[in-house]
C-alpha cells in the first residue's frame, strides 16, 4: 500500500476534534479538487509502499493512542484497504475512515467521516470532466450512511455553497445533528474570516461547526 505519511497528532476536524489519534495517510485519489491541501497524495502522489505490518508497526510505535484515522488522498481506493482495517480493529483501536464518499468498500471502522466535495472543488483542466463526474455519487453516499456510523462534513468556501449543501443533505436524508460545516483554507486568517459567517449558517440551520485545528495550532504543516 503507497503510503504517504504515519504520524502521531490531534484530530483536527470534525466531531472527534482534539483526540489525540495516530494518522495513517494514504497516497492516491480519484478526485483533484483545485484547493486541495494535500496535493503529494493526489495532484502529484508521494509516498513509500508498504506492507501492513510495516504500516501495522508504525501505529503500535504510538502504544498510548486509542484512536486511528486512515486518510488520504482518498483511502477508499487503497489495495488492501479492508484488511488494514480489520486488522486495526483487532487492535482494539477506534477507526475513523476519512473519505469523499465515491467508493465503497467493506471496511471496519467506527466513523465513516464522509465528505462530499463540491462545486468549488472542481479544477480546470484536464481533470475537469472527470473529477466532476466522480465527485457526487448518491447511491455511494448513502450505503455508507446506511451501513456506518456516519458525519457529513462539507468544505465551505462561500455562503452561497449552501445552494448545493441544503438539497444534497435532503436527498440523501441525513441526519441534520451529523452535518458539519468546515471552513476552506489553509491559512489561519481565512479561517477564522469565513468561520465567523459560517459559525452563524450553522447556528440559524442547526448544523456542528468545525474548526481546523491543526491549522490554528502548526499551520499547513504535513505530518500534524
Amino acid at each position: 500500500m503507497k503510503i504517504a505519511e504515519i504520524f502521531y497528532s490531534v484530530q483536527g476536524e470534525g466531531s472527534l476534534v482534539g483526540v489525540p489519534s495516530v494518522f495513517v495517510r494514504t497516497s492516491g485519489c480519484n478526485l483533484r479538487c483545485v484547493w486541495c491541501d494535500t496535493p503529494y497524495t493526489s495532484w502529484q502522489p508521494e509516498g513509500d509502499e508498504l506492507s501492513l505490518d510495516e504500516i501495522l508497526a508504525q501505529v503500535d510505535a504510538h502504544s498510548g493512542a486509542r484512536h486511528v484515522v486512515v486518510t488520504g488522498g482518498e483511502p477508499m481506493i487503497a489495495p488492501e484497504i479492508v484488511a488494514l482495517t480489520e486488522r486495526l480493529q483487532s487492535r482494539g483501536l477506534h477507526t475513523t475512515i476519512e473519505t469523499a464518499g465515491t467508493v465503497y468498500k467493506p471496511v471496519r471502522c467506527d466513523l465513516m467521516s464522509i465528505s462530499p466535495k463540491l462545486a468549488h472543488s472542481t479544477p480546470t483542466g484536464e481533470w475537469s470532466a472527470t473529477h466532476e463526474r466522480l465527485r457526487i455519487q448518491p447511491e455511494t453516499l448513502r450505503r455508507l450512511m446506511d451501513e456506518f456510523e456516519y458525519q457529513l462534513k462539507f468544505v465551505v468556501a462561500a455562503e452561497e455553497d449552501l445552494i448545493e449543501i441544503a438539497p444534497l443533505i435532503g436527498q440523501l436524508r441525513a441526519d441534520r445533528s451529523k452535518v458539519i460545516l468546515m471552513p476552506e483554507g489553509i491559512d489561519r486568517r481565512v479561517l477564522r474570516e469565513r468561520g465567523l459567517w459560517l459559525a452563524e449558517i450553522c447556528k440559524r440551520e442547526g448544523f456542528r461547526f468545525s474548526p481546523r485545528l491543526h491549522v490554528d495550532l502548526y499551520g499547513n504543516t504535513r505530518g500534524t
